[in-house]
C-alpha cells in the first residue's frame, strides 16, 4: 500500500543544511495500523509528511496505491490527496466555523452538492459521537472532541489511509485512550491503512500491528508490536519500552557491579520472558523442584497483554553451587521462555541490613 525507497530529505537553513531523513525504506500493508515512534527531531513528522507529499523529499520514491508521489503533477497530486486523511496534534480546526462546517470543509472545497455533503457529514459526526454538537463551534468543545471532529474531517473524503501526527500528545490519558479506540475501530470498519507517528509507546503497544523506530534520520528497528517489545535489539527502542515496562534492577541491586564471575554473597540475576500459553505455567516451581541445590529468588514480575499475547517478564536471583546453577540454566533453556543472562550482582548492604533485621 505504502512503500518508500530510499527517502533523503535535506532542509537549507541559514546555518548550512540539516538532513532530517537519511536514506529510509519502510513498507507499510494495506489494512495494517503502522507506528513510527521517535525523540523530538528523529525525523518522524517530516517522514509521514513525505507520504502525501506535504514535504518533498529531496530524493527517493514514495510509492502510494502503485504510484509515485513524486511523480505525479500538480492536479494530479491534488486528486491522489483526496485518498489520505491526515489528523494532527492541534487539531487544526477553523474557530469560527461549526463541528459539522468543519468535517463539510473538504467537501465544501471540492465542490460538492449540499445535500451530498450532509449524507456524508451526518453519519461521520455520528460514527465519532458528536451528532449533539453539530452546531457548537470549536472553543465549546474539549481537546477529546475537537480531535474527533479532526477524525471525521480526515474520513469526509473517503480516504484509503490515516495519517496520525503525534494526534494524542495534546489529550490527557483517559481522552487519548478514547481516541484510539476510536482509531482502531474505524481501521477494522474502513479497513483503512492507518500510520500513526508518537513518541509514546503506549500509543503504539495500544492499537499498532506493526512498529518502526526512527532515529537520527534512519530506521533503527522495526517489526511487529510483539516482537520489538519482547526482543528490542538497539538501545534507543529499549529505553522507549522501559518507560512501561522498568528494565532496571531491583533495588536492593540497584548501582552495584555486574560480573559474568560468582564472587562471594552474590546471586545470579536473570531476566525471563514468557509468551502466548506459558506466561502462566509453573516454569519456575518446576525448574526448582527438577534443579536440585539451586535457590530461586523472584525480584520482580508482570504480566501483561499485546494484541492478545500474554505477556510475562520476570527478574529472578538464582544461587548454589556452579553446577547446579548451570542445571537451571539448561533446565530453561529447554523451555519455550527467553532468557536473558544479566549476570552476578550482590545486594546492597542497606538491603543485607534490613534482611537481617527482619530475620
Amino acid at each position: 500500500m505504502i512503500k518508500l525507497s530510499h527517502i533523503e530529505k535535506i532542509y537549507d537553513v541559514p546555518s548550512g543544511k540539516v538532513h532530517a531523513l537519511k536514506g529510509i525504506d519502510l513498507e507499510i500493508e494495506r489494512g495494517e495500523i503502522y507506528g513510527i515512534i521517535g525523540l523530538s527531531g528523529a525525523g518522524k513528522s517530516t517522514l509521514v509528511r513525505c507520504i502525501n507529499m506535504l514535504e518533498r523529499p529531496t530524493s527517493g520514491a514514495v510509492i502510494v496505491d502503485g504510484r509515485d508521489m513524486t511523480k505525479l503533477s500538480t492536479n494530479e497530486l491534488r486528486a491522489a490527496r483526496k485518498n489520505i486523511g491526515m489528523i494532527f496534534q492541534h487539531f487544526n480546526l477553523l474557530s469560527s466555523a461549526t463541528v459539522y462546517e468543519n468535517i463539510a470543509f473538504p467537501l465544501t472545497l471540492s465542490g460538492t452538492p449540499k445535500n451530498e455533503i450532509e449524507k456524508k457529514v451526518l453519519p461521520l459526526l455520528e460514527l465519532v459521537g458528536l451528532k449533539d454538537k453539530a452546531k457548537q463551534y470549536p472553543a465549546q468543545l474539549s481537546g477529546g472532541q475537537k480531535q474527533r471532529v479532526g477524525i471525521a474531517r480526515a474520513l469526509a473524503s473517503d480516504p484509503k489511509i490515516l495519517l496520525c501526527d503525534e494526534a494524542t500528545s495534546a489529550l490527557d490519558p483517559q481522552t487519548t485512550k478514547s481516541i484510539l479506540a476510536l482509531i482502531k475501530d474505524i481501521n477494522k470498519k474502513f479497513a483503512l491503512t492507518v500510520v500513526v507517528i508518537t513518541h509514546e509507546m503506549q500509543v503504539i503497544k495500544e492499537i499498532c500491528d506493526k512498529v518502526a523506530v526512527i532515529s537520527d534520520g534512519v530506521i533503527a528497528e522495526r517489526g511487529s508490536v510483539l516482537e520489538v517489545f519482547t526482543n528490542p535489539q538497539h538501545k534507543i527502542t529499549k529505553e522507549f519500552i522501559s518507560v512501561l515496562l522498568s528494565n532496571e534492577l531491583p533495588a536492593a541491586f540497584r548501582g552495584n557491579e555486574i560480573s559474568q564471575e560468582k564472587t562471594p554473597g552474590s546471586l545470579l540475576l536473570l531476566r525471563l520472558i514468557f509468551l502466548g500459553d506459558r506466561a502462566d505455567d509453573p516454569v519456575l516451581a518446576e525448574m526448582i523442584r527438577t534443579c536440585k541445590g539451586v535457590e530461586c529468588t523472584m525480584l520482580f514480575g508482570n504480566l501483561d497483554e499485546i494484541h492478545g499475547v500474554p505477556f510475562g517478564r520476570f527478574i529472578i536471583g538464582l544461587s548454589g553451587e556452579e553446577d547446579a546453577i548451570q542445571n537451571a540454566l539448561n533446565f530453561l533453556g529447554g523451555k519455550d521462555v527467553r532468557v536473558e543472562v544479566i549476570g552476578y550482582v550482590r545486594r546492597n548492604s542497606v538491603a543485607d541490613e534490613i534482611s537481617s533485621a527482619v530475620e
